[in-house]
């Protein structure tokens, strides 16, 4: 089994505080910028990063939906990984300065991927997929704190 990774960043006309803290509200702004992808979104626990606890199915291809509890953790300034309880599925956001008012927003996903010829499929096309899914969301970040 492989390590699967997709990574997907955008430069955002806001400061990083600013973006850090839109990605960091599960109980508020996160929920807006969810594409079609995602459904039954729910806060459990928190609802303002470290320590919330969120929940979402996240459909990736027309046969695929992965039903996520995601543990939200900082471990440094800037930084929110969410951890799935039910997979090997954790995600990294990283908001930097990027010059006088933007910033670099970068998000990692990480999985370990099946065997044989269908880790094979997954390990070349669910990068490119979950990268789109991802650019549609810092399409809607942006959007939220460009305002």
């Amino acid at each position: 089994m492989a390590q699967v990774e997709a990574t997907t960043e955008r430069i955002v006309a806001a400061d990083a505080e600013t973006v850090f803290d839109a990605l960091a509200d599960y109980s508020g702004t996160r929920a807006k910028l969810l594409p079609e992808q995602f459904s039954e979104y729910e806060v459990r626990e928190g609802g303002d990063g470290e320590g919330t606890l969120v929940h979402w199915k996240l459909q990736a291809t027309s046969k695929r939906v992965r039903d996520c509890l995601l543990e939200v953790s900082e471990p440094t300034d800037g930084e929110l990984v969410e951890k799935d309880r039910n997979s090997s599925m954790v995600t990294t956001w990283r908001v930097t300065p990027a010059g006088e008012g933007k910033s670099r927003v970068v998000v990692t996903t990480t999985w370990t991927g099946a065997g044989g010829i269908g880790g094979f499929f997954e390990k070349t096309f669910a990068p490119k997929g979950l990268g789109r899914i991802y650019d549609a969301m810092l399409t809607r970040l942006a959007a939220e704190v460009e305002k």
